[in-house]
């Protein structure tokens, strides 16, 4: 490497890898450079080694390169200057190189050349190239640095857009919420407001009433005449319906006196099956469903009657003609706040819900069904008093009440009833202990209970068992057979219908499955979905009797399942119990 030459107004010198086999030639340009004033410092390789080595130190400002050279050319150490430093200008210094070899190596990338003929312009194109690949490198720079700045603000604009689009929705989501917050206020106190003003009205009649009620009592003493006695009557009729009025009145501003014990909903709705269906009419079709473990709600037992009365005739009413009435009762924990002011708090509640297949509630009646004296009937034929009953009920026993409407396809009103808590209630109504080997001497007959909801069928069927020597049991529906179980579960088999309305035989037979596991099943039908059974009963045919019976094929299958075999001990209303010999089976 020669020494550096002493450099131009203070700059450094400029790093020259020169590529040459001559002695002479390389002294010759080092002259040429140094007559020129030009501050260098030369790097001299001649092997291909050396100068693939050189070019990948990228320490050079400049390559100059001969092009006739022992065992390696020019255009090969064009080609490996390229691809190891390609920023670096390159410019070949020969004797030789013609025009159109000089053209060539343009094309593959060589900056510039110069014939050894002219080394005078060497000086001038060693400046001109290195100033040419510092501004391209600049411009490049300046490009990437545009181009980060451009990518850079995009993704500052996007971020920011983001930022305002999610502090957008916040804000809408708060002014939402703030919306309907004072929304539930304002018909929070509106309800309030009313419910007082119906406390004193109802407070002020029952005082009218009162007088009313007793004047009557002492004119009856007094009249002796049949058309005074039937004035007397309607009066009396009269002041009675107001009673009752106010009653309303009084529930729904949360003042009538309320008796909360602990009740199983499920046994107050399976009670008033026979009623329901009374107030209904045969168009409408009952269906109910229970859940089994359903927790114990604190409610007064005569109050939640009349409320599922009253919501059944309101559904009864949303269904012009036909129709399905559906009750069911679930445990359901909450834990959202509610959403308006007739809505339970968070908690566990027992829940009964009424729905219906009718009309439904258009979203202007919904803001208002609440509110007492407000109805969409016809005159005379509703007070308005029916919703806001159950709303006053509801929220004065701890709980509340929640409407869900699809007007054209029905409604379903769930009445929340707060739970029982602790133990030692539900210890209290833990079923007890029955061995059914023991209640029964060893020579009785095997007991079968028969559930159909047709009467003629159903005495078919216990005739014909009764005759083959079984003792008999019946029930009209799943929730009756249920019934009758808690009250008495020592049965051998359960006869089931499968097409019943309510709980069908494979959602009875679910629930004797869970609770009364012992009970052996069997299906009595002319119509049945073998995938449900499937699952009750493991899809055996020899569980399964069509209808109409052929032969002794039900006396038959009966004999089958009842074959000899140990007793269970059974807890009556649920849970297994450990099985305990008895002898043999009876009949």
């Amino acid at each position: 490497m020669s020494e550096p030459s002493a450099p131009v107004n203070g700059e450094d010198p400029v790093r020259i890898l020169l590529l040459e086999d001559s002695d002479l030639d390389s002294e010759l340009l080092t002259a040429v450079l140094e007559d020129a004033a030009l501050a260098v410092v030369i790097e001299r390789v001649i092997t291909r080694d050396a100068f693939t080595a050189a070019t990948g130190r990228r320490c050079h400002d400049i390559i100059l390169a001969d092009y006739v050279l022992p065992a390696f050319d020019g255009m090969s150490a064009l080609a490996a200057a390229r691809k190891a430093c390609p920023e670096t200008p390159f410019v070949f210094v020969s004797g030789t190189l013609g025009e159109d070899v000089a053209v060539e190596a343009l094309k593959h990338g060589a900056t510039d050349y110069v014939t050894k003929q002219r080394l005078d312009r060497l000086p001038r194109v060693i400046l001109r190239a290195i100033a040419e690949a510092r501004a391209h490198v600049l411009r490049r720079e300046a490009e990437q640095a545009l181009r980060d700045l451009n990518e850079s603000l995009e993704q500052r604009v996007a971020e920011r857009t983001r930022e305002l689009a999610e502090t957008n929705a916040a804000l809408q989501h708060q002014i939402g919420e703030r919306e309907r917050v004072e929304g539930a206020l304002r018909q929070a106190q509106r309800l309030e407001a009313v419910g007082q003003l119906t406390s004193g009205v109802a407070h002020d009649f029952n005082n009218l009433l009162t007088v009313i009620a007793g004047n009557i009592e002492f004119l009856e003493r007094a009249v002796s005449d049949e058309r005074s006695k039937r004035r007397l009557d309607m009066m009396r009729g009269a002041a009675e319906r107001g009673a009752r009025l106010t009653a309303q009145l009084l529930a729904f501003s949360r003042r009538q006196k309320l008796a909360p014990v602990p009740v199983q909903l499920n046994q107050t709705v399976a009670s008033m099956r026979d009623l329901l269906q009374s107030s209904m009419g045969g168009s409408v079709r009952i269906e109910m469903t229970l859940q089994p473990d359903l927790w114990p709600a604190l409610v007064d037992a005569t109050q939640i009657e009349l409320i599922i009365l009253n919501l059944a005739i309101n559904a009864r009413d949303a269904m012009a003609v036909g129709g399905c009435l559906t009750i069911e009762t679930a445990n359901v924990p909450l834990a959202a706040e509610p959403a308006r002011p007739e809505e339970p708090n968070p908690g566990d509640y027992a829940m009964v819900a009424v729905s219906d297949t009718g009309t439904g509630i258009a979203p202007e009646v919904l803001a208002r069904v609440f509110e007492p004296f407000f109805t969409t009937k016809e005159v005379g034929k509703g007070s308005g008093l029916g919703l806001a009953q159950v709303y006053g009920f509801a929220k004065q026993s701890g709980g509340g009440v929640r409407i869900v409407t699809v007007p054209g396809e029905g409604t379903s009103v769930r009445v929340y009833l707060p739970r029982v808590a602790g133990d030692a209630t539900l210890h209290e109504v833990r079923p007890a202990e029955i061995d059914c080997a023991r209640s029964r001497d060893a020579d009785d007959k095997r007991v079968v209970l028969v559930v159909d909801d047709d009467g003629d069928v159903r005495d078919i069927t216990t005739t014909r068992l009764g005759e083959a020597g079984y003792a008999i049991r019946e029930a009209s529906s799943g929730l009756a057979a249920i019934q009758a179980l808690e009250a008495d579960p020592c049965v051998d088999l359960a006869v089931l219908d499968f097409a019943m309305p309510g709980m069908n035989g494979a959602e009875v037979a679910t629930v004797i499955r869970s609770r009364w596991p012992a009970i052996q099943i069997l299906f009595v039908t002319g119509y049945a979905d073998h995938t449900a059974l499937a699952r009750i009963d493991g899809g055996t045919e020899g569980r399964v009797v069509q209808k109409p019976f052929r032969g002794e094929d039900l006396e038959r299958k009966v004999a089958s399942i009842l074959e000899p075999r140990p007793r269970l001990t059974l807890i009556s209303g649920g849970g297994e119990a450990p099985a305990r010999a008895a002898g043999t089976a009876r009949g």
